[in-house]
């Protein structure tokens, strides 16, 4: 039980982040200041939600994400915690029933 808890705490806590991340296209001119600021925070907390290689490869896809102009629109806490909670489960089940 608290697995899922922590789960969707992790979902809320993504959803929240990418909200931020896209916040810098809320106010023209400032959004672009923000994402320096922004980038590296975002992708220390990406490798504190998920250990491991998942969340380096996550932390560094974040950061470059935000510092790039144009990009802030891909939702990388999300989809982290989809491939995490929903494809790589998927994809040991399938392993373990072959």
């Amino acid at each position: 039980m608290q697995q899922d808890s922590n789960k969707y705490k992790k979902l809320f806590l993504g959803l929240l982040f990418d909200a931020i991340g896209m916040f810098s296209y809320a106010i023209p001119g400032i959004g672009e200041f923000s994402d320096v600021i922004w980038a590296p925070i975002a992708g220390w907390l990406m490798t504190r939600m998920y250990k491991g290689r998942i969340g380096q490869g996550a932390g560094a896809i974040t950061f470059i994400e935000e510092i790039v102009p144009g990009l802030d629109i891909i939702p990388t806490f999300t989809l982290t915690w989809i491939y995490t909670y929903l494809l790589k489960k998927k994809e040991v089940s399938e392993i373990v029933s072959s």
